[in-house]
């Protein structure tokens, strides 16, 4: 962890009564982290300490209220309930955590670090917009490709409001393609008419490190449980700003929040048809933002993080992220591009005991996928429909940085006019979809053995 909050001038809205309190808040954080590095502490300090805060941060609200009142803001409402859903239920669950740990370090860790992401995001968000002057006009009678640019415009602008990063959507299509250091947040609403509503949030960790970590001042390489927990509530600032554009958004009530692993939101994406599936180059990192709507009413898999947990569970969540990808590393990565699901099964069992296999159901799957997580190897189905392995093979070659990556083919055809026209294409070879299993394992194998051999000459 750093020494402490980094304040900076973009802080500064131009509204004194609102800047003097948060540069207050600030300033009683950073006191309680540096209280949080001595050997010997004062359980009453502490306590006193927090209080402080609480009282400093309930007594901002008050005057950030009143001066919403004072200019007619029309977004006082939507802003006031963000204020008591802090006030009511968050601080009151980590002074309860807490009371109940005889304010252990670790408790102590996670006031801090949830204060400071809920401080970064609500003010480069929801205070913001009070200067500004914007009021959340709610998407109703919009066609569903205005819905998608006006969404990718405003995930756009909030990044650049909060971390001035100039995010540029490259896909308003993203089919959950696997992230090469990706941390999975997903945060569960309901509704009285039964609804259920599902925002996943995707991160490259260095994007985490390069923002929330510049904020907060640490020097980690990696995500660390304090970072993480701090991101956690800057993401959910996030989704509070943009949820409020959805009819009805009053009426949505948080049930749940989970850090998945990857294979876990693969199998809950995969059930989903998602109504926004954004996927941005912010230029320090990718994100993606993807929104479902569900009449489902059971969860499945992922860490819940509750306020008891948060911090343990964390912790063992980056932990198996760190195993798995040390795990990964060994392994050469395979690309499997085919439209058959049978296919793509087959190839995933087949090779993955001894590869990190990424699969892809199209073309323009494939390439959101090599962007995210480059492969060595690429077996790309030669007979796809829409858009066939050639055409996806002319793509990649198009691409600087993916150019050199090896392709072969997969292919049910293996009559000499077939052939001919694969050969044309220049791959590195290809496979009949005929061969048997150990046969394709073998020739995949062989295929790396020839790179290994040729490296160790150079």
């Amino acid at each position: 962890m750093g020494d402490q909050l980094v304040w900076q001038d973009r802080y500064n809205l131009g509204v004194e009564v609102i800047d003097k309190e948060h540069r207050k808040l600030f300033s009683i954080l950073n006191k309680l982290f540096d209280f949080g590095k001595q050997e010997e502490k004062s359980q009453w300090v502490c306590q006193e300490a927090i209080k402080y805060f609480r009282d400093h941060a309930l007594k901002h609200f008050a005057d950030e209220e009143a001066y919403m009142l004072s200019i007619n803001y029309e977004g006082f409402e939507i802003h006031r309930r963000i204020h008591k859903n802090f006030r009511d239920r968050t601080i009151p669950a980590l002074e309860r955590e807490l009371e109940l740990t005889d304010y252990s370090e670790e408790s102590i860790n996670h006031f801090l670090s949830v204060c400071a992401g809920w401080l970064i995001g609500h003010t480069l968000i929801e205070d913001y917009a009070i200067v500004k002057r914007e009021n959340i006009k709610q998407w109703e009678n919009l066609q569903p490709e205005e819905e998608q640019a006006i969404m990718g415009q405003t995930i756009g602008g909030l990044l650049h409001s909060m971390f001035q990063l100039d995010a540029r959507l490259i896909s308003d299509c993203y089919a959950g393609e696997k992230f090469v250091d990706g941390i999975y947040f997903r945060l569960i609403y309901s509704t009285k008419d039964k609804k259920r509503w599902e925002f996943f949030l995707i991160f490259e960790e260095r994007l985490i490190v390069s923002t929330i970590g510049s904020v907060m001042d640490t020097k980690a390489e990696a995500v660390n449980v304090m970072l993480m927990n701090a991101a956690r509530y800057v993401a959910r600032q996030l989704v509070e700003r943009v949820k409020g554009y959805f009819p009805s958004s009053e009426n949505f009530e948080i049930k749940e929040e989970q850090l998945l692993t990857y294979e876990q939101f693969q199998k809950v994406f995969e059930k989903q048809k998602p109504q926004f599936s954004l996927l941005f180059d912010t230029g320090k990192g990718y994100f993606a933002y993807c929104v479902t709507a569900t009449d489902m009413l059971q969860s499945e898999g992922g860490v819940s993080i509750i306020t008891e947990n948060a911090m343990a569970e964390v912790e063992k969540y980056l932990n198996q992220n760190e195993v798995e990808k040390k795990a990964i590393n060994l392994k050469k990565k395979v690309m499997v591009v085919d439209d058959s699901d049978f296919m793509l099964k087959t190839l995933q069992d087949l090779l993955g005991s001894d590869y990190e296999v990424i699969v892809a159901k199209s073309g323009m799957s494939a390439i959101r996928g090599i962007t995210l997580d480059r492969p060595d190897l690429i077996l790309l189905d030669y007979e796809m429909p829409v858009c066939d392995g050639s055409q996806v093979l002319e793509m990649i070659r198009g691409e600087v940085e993916f150019a050199d990556i090896p392709v072969i083919f997969l292919t049910s055809r293996v009559d000499r006019e077939s052939v001919k026209k694969v050969i044309e294409l220049k791959p590195e070879g290809y496979l009949s979809k005929s061969l048997a299993p150990a046969d394709v394992k073998r020739e995949v194998d062989h295929f790396f053995e020839k790179i290994q051999r040729r490296n160790a000459k150079k």
